[in-house]
């Protein structure tokens, strides 16, 4: 079964949200409000993906509850779609430039009001496809390196917030470039989705995160996690992936390895992020140099 995209409608008069909720609950998840102070609360709670609010309130008309929804970078990114009664152009622009993304006017029509928040709602989902693939790899369905990247700025403010360790794995196939010579990159290809599987199994928490980096190359963050907690993680997945079997198409079979390089910090105020990172790709190049198939921690 597919997720309903939800809509807040916000109007302080109840026949309004009683005529908007039967024209759209068969379609959407419908959350109602008659007022600013309530408007808001929902939105923090739920954050639904559209919002239908009407132009004339009390306590705060929509104008300025639009101003506040586009002041916050949490709501800022929901559409908002006018719900009035007003017909003037100047009214119209005045919506339009404070972020508004379409009218609705009153009284309904209800093939208009369908239209329009469908359209809405097509564009949202478009544009979250569109953003979802631009952070994916395609080869193994796993973050990409920008996702990463996005992911790990977060994650290290937290750290710094919290005072709390991080830690993070940098991790590459051991002599891919000869193993894609002799078995084709097709196999190559094959080999790469094997490591992701294995890397993906291993992470048990919602917090861990594992992205490929590029290439052969795969990145693993541990979110407060310091290095005691990483290491046997560390180890479990080299182990796991030089046990894994990885079938070729004229019935043979392969195995690969990799060598980790494992950071692990409490990261202060001034220190940098790619530092820490670099840290790790370092310890990932010794463990290398050591002969690979091995967890290196840096110094």
């Amino acid at each position: 079964m597919v997720d309903k995209n939800s809509i807040l409608i916000v109007d302080d008069e109840k026949a309004n949200l009683l005529c908007l909720n039967h024209l759209l609950s068969a379609d959407y998840v419908i959350y109602t409000a008659r007022g600013a102070k309530e408007a808001f609360g929902i939105v923090e709670k739920y954050r639904p993906d559209l919002i239908l609010l009407d132009v004339i309130m009390p306590e705060m008309n929509g104008y300025e509850v639009i101003a506040a929804l586009k002041s916050s970078s949490l709501t800022k990114d929901i559409p908002v779609v006018f719900i009035t009664g007003l017909n003037d152009h100047d009214d119209e622009m005045k919506g339009l430039n404070l972020g508004a993304e379409d009218y609705i006017t009153k009284p309904f029509h209800e093939a208009i009001v369908k239209l329009r928040v469908r359209n809405q709602i097509k564009m949202l989902n478009q544009m979250r496809a569109i953003e979802r693939l631009s952070m994916l790899d395609q080869l193994t369905d796993m973050a990409n390196r920008r996702s990463f990247n996005q992911r790990m700025d977060k994650e290290w403010r937290m750290a710094i917030r919290a005072r709390s360790p991080v830690s993070l794995m940098m991790i590459d196939v051991d002599n891919f470039k000869i193993y894609n010579d002799t078995y084709g990159h097709q196999q190559g290809d094959l080999a790469l989705r094997a490591v992701s599987d294995v890397l993906k199994r291993n992470l048990m928490r919602s917090t861990d995160f594992v992205a490929r980096w590029g290439g052969e190359e795969f990145a693993v963050l541990l979110p407060l996690t310091d290095a005691r907690g990483a290491l046997p993680i560390a180890e479990s997945i080299r182990v796991d992936i030089e046990n894994t079997v990885i079938p070729c198409p004229d019935d043979t079979s392969t195995r690969v390895t990799v060598s980790i390089g494992l950071n692990s910090q409490i990261p202060m105020q001034n220190e940098s992020m790619d530092d820490f990172i670099s840290k790790a790709d370092k310890a990932l190049y010794t463990a290398k140099e050591m002969g690979r198939n091995r967890v290196r921690e840096a110094l």
